[in-house]
């Protein structure tokens, strides 16, 4: 059993070695105001510098992470980030850069952010550009508020609504009420995509937009995607497409060639910038033209052989971040952007897309198959066979974990039961693929020939199941002595 910190603690044993204090006593006191000095000793472990080395050092390796190993989680992409990344990032020029510092003094690191908002405009094929959003769901918040600013300056303020499918990402329509609208549901049909008829029947003229994946949740293309935003724009709505399955499409086409008036793109998901965790996180948005008069300050532009900040935008929604994004994460995908070029990013979708329906061939006759059309980047399957046995999608991915493998998404999109959301991404060997489908494989076995040893999984990880809704719901971090 992993001993916390404080338990290993043993009075008189120190792990640091400070200067002798020569701030007189009476001067911080006196300097310092009352409610900001402690008044007893802080409550920390005593623990030599070995141990304490020692000790996160095995929680280090206690966590799993994409340099470890394999990673299938559909929806969020979690590719392997190329060293190369955290070089360029890691340049004096930009970490010592202030965020404060004159145009004049941030050439660099503007020209930097103008040439990669120029290079996701020609990747999405639309026309304006913002890096400030720091996350998919920060660009989704920024994009609605554009469509809000848009039907406003019209006074065209009877648009209330927003059409999102029923299997959109969550945060899309809590994006949308954030943004102040009504959220309407649209169905999906037999074959996983929107059900045009739904969608006809709820067009009007007070729709402001719709929000669509494209390829969906379930990783299938909208192949009626022309007449969906035409549809919509009939009625005066403006069309947004999630970015977060744009790895499926890169180089092979664009969102606003299928007539987006805005997409949002996951800078951590099709750009190996890191992510999990709860971050960092990179959600730079692209807009058609009538959109752009209405993007966050400042726009990034390029006058003469200079790059400025401009702030002369009165239409704009103003400000969604604090300076002007995530930077770090800014040079890194700059970085992947320019080491693949035009040819390698296509190379990195087509990759994708060959091995998601690799590992769907090798485990299709184990698990059901909710839909029969190949899919793209990722792919869904159910576990109603194992269901049927007493083996649920959850222990099958707490059963992974005994392998050392790290579980698919599972109960997502909510449309499919029992749902596994599988997607290996393109940085992955054919060897780590054969293995993972080998390892599903045996589970399926092990469900039909001895399924409590699914069920009683994990069994080999330092902690075994643990009550995750009640671990979320009341949790408790804080270290109380015996």
């Amino acid at each position: 059993m992993e001993q916390l910190i404080f338990e290993k603690s043993r009075k008189g044993r120190v792990g640091y070695s400070l200067p002798e204090l020569d701030v007189d006593a009476y001067d911080i006191n006196t300097k310092i105001p009352d409610k900001f000095i402690r008044k007893n000793d802080a409550e920390l472990p005593e623990i030599s510098e070995n141990e304490i080395a020692r000790h996160f050092l095995r929680l280090a390796h206690l966590n799993y992470n994409i340099d470890l190993g394999f990673y299938p989680l559909g929806s969020c992409t979690m590719k392997y980030n190329p060293k190369i990344n955290e070089v360029t990032s890691s340049l004096s020029g930009f970490t010592e850069l202030h965020p404060h510092s004159t145009d004049e003094m941030s050439q660099g690191a503007l020209q930097v952010m103008f040439e990669l908002g120029e290079a996701l405009k020609e990747i999405t094929g639309l026309h304006g550009v913002s890096l400030q959003p720091a996350a998919g769901s920060h660009g989704e918040l920024t994009s609605i508020l554009a469509f809000r600013a848009y039907h406003h300056a019209r006074k065209d303020f009877k648009r209330t609504k927003i059409l999102i499918p029923n299997a959109a990402h969550g945060t899309n329509p809590a994006s949308a009420a954030i943004a102040g609208f009504e959220i309407v549901e649209l169905k999906s049909n037999d074959a996983g995509r929107v059900d045009l008829d739904d969608l006809k029947s709820k067009l009007g003229d007070d729709i402001a937009g719709f929000m669509l994946t494209n390829p969906n949740t379930v990783g299938i293309f909208e192949k009626e995607i022309l007449a969906i935003t035409e549809m919509v724009r009939s009625c005066g709505g403006l069309t947004y497409m999630d970015g977060a399955n744009l790895n499926a499409l890169l180089g092979i086409a664009r969102p606003g060639d299928m007539g987006f008036d805005c997409v949002h793109i996951n800078l951590h998901k099709t750009f190996s910038t890191p992510h999990g965790g709860g971050g960092p996180g990179s959600g730079p948005i692209c807009v058609s033209e009538r959109l752009i008069p209405y993007l966050p300050v400042p726009h990034i532009e390029k006058v003469d052989d200079k790059f400025i900040m401009n702030f002369d935008k009165p239409e704009s929604i103003g400000k969604v971040l604090a300076f002007w994004g995530n930077f770090g994460m800014l040079t890194r995908a700059y970085t992947y952007i320019r080491m693949h070029g035009a040819k390698g990013l296509r190379e990195i979708s087509e990759n994708a897309i060959i091995n998601s329906n690799y590992i769907r061939a090798l485990i299709k006759d184990n698990y059901l198959l909710p839909y029969s059309e190949y899919g793209m980047h990722e792919f869904v399957i159910s576990a109603d066979y194992q269901k049927e046995l007493g083996v649920s999608a959850k222990d099958i991915a707490k059963r992974l974990l005994d392998y050392g493998v790290h579980a698919p998404t599972i109960y997502f999109p909510l449309i499919v039961h029992e749902c596994m959301l599988i997607e290996p991404t393109e940085t992955e060997t054919v060897e780590t693929l054969e293995n993972f489908a080998d390892i599903m494989n045996k589970i399926a076995e092990e469900a039909r020939t001895n399924p409590e040893l699914v069920t009683g999984a994990p069994r080999n990880t330092p902690i075994r199941r643990v009550d995750d809704a009640l671990a979320a719901r009341k949790l408790n971090i804080r270290y109380k002595a015996n």
